[in-house]
């Protein structure tokens, strides 16, 4: 019984698939470019969207120059969208712009191209390319459309984004550190610092840049030695005054400043007062 009802269910979804290619194969070769142009955005509307890209491609010569060209580009764009084309995309939401610049989709025709990089957007330890230009995108989007409803989405989007490249930056300064390049570590962490004020890992960073000028200093040439010791007492300063003895890290920092003061004496003969 159970063999039969599966054989039956069998024959039924076969019917179905080949009614279904007959009728896909019908809007293919139909010569009717508008009837084309309604079932591919049904196709669309269901979720279809790798049916609907052929036929839409084809018709965007088909309707070159007449009123329904804007409305066959916006779905060849969304399209590709759907079926996680991000680069093609892209690439046709921003054209689409610049052709149709006053259509009533160019203000979503924006969000989606940035939407699209967004989605390309790699894992924070591969080349963020396309995270910095989803930033820039959205950034245009917000700069054309200040009051949209959805300035906050793109704002949540931006902040995930440039976390990424918080976590990029943050993590190749550690791996100078790691890998003994201090001068490449001060400018790193710096940097980083400089771009990300508000770093969830700036009192670990700043803690590594007082390091790094150590042991930048503690490595140098002699003639060289004094001046870097010199910005380590400067960075434990700064480190002082932002998180005080109540870091996890003062302890270590403080012995860096300590053995920096020692060594201009040592070098100097001079006296550096705390």
């Amino acid at each position: 019984m159970f063999l039969e009802r599966m054989r039956y269910l069998l024959i039924i979804f076969s019917v179905l698939f080949l009614w279904s290619c007959s009728e896909y194969n019908k809007v293919l070769k139909s010569d009717d470019a508008e009837y084309k142009y309604k079932k591919a955005v049904e196709f669309y509307e269901e979720g279809e969207c790798y049916k609907a890209l052929p036929i839409l491609e084809e018709l965007i010569a088909l309707v070159r120059g007449t009123q329904r060209a804007e409305d066959v580009y916006w779905y060849y764009a969304k399209s590709h969208f759907c079926t996680h084309q991000y680069y093609l995309s892209n690439y046709y939401f921003k054209n689409y712009v610049k052709t149709y610049p006053r259509s009533e989709h160019a203000k979503e025709a924006l969000f989606l191209a940035a939407m699209s990089s967004y989605e390309n957007s790699p894992k924070y330890s591969l080349d963020q390319r396309d995270t910095r230009a989803a930033i820039d995108e959205f950034q245009l989007y917000l700069d054309r459309f200040p009051q949209s409803e959805l300035k906050d989405s793109a704002n949540v989007m931006v902040a995930q984004l440039r976390s990424k490249l918080e976590r990029k930056a943050y993590e190749i300064a550690k791996l100078y550190v790691k890998t003994e390049q201090y001068k490449s570590a001060v400018i790193s962490l710096e940097n980083t610092i400089r771009e990300f004020p508000d770093s969830r890992y700036r009192e670990e960073m700043q803690f590594l840049l007082l390091k790094s000028h150590y042991l930048y200093a503690f490595y140098s040439i002699e003639k060289k030695k004094v001046e870097r010791y010199r910005e380590t007492i400067d960075s434990f300063t700064k480190f002082a005054d932002d998180y005080g003895a109540e870091s996890e890290y003062f302890r270590q920092a403080e012995k860096y400043f300590e053995n920096s003061r020692e060594a201009i004496e040592s070098l100097t003969g001079i006296n550096v007062e705390q």
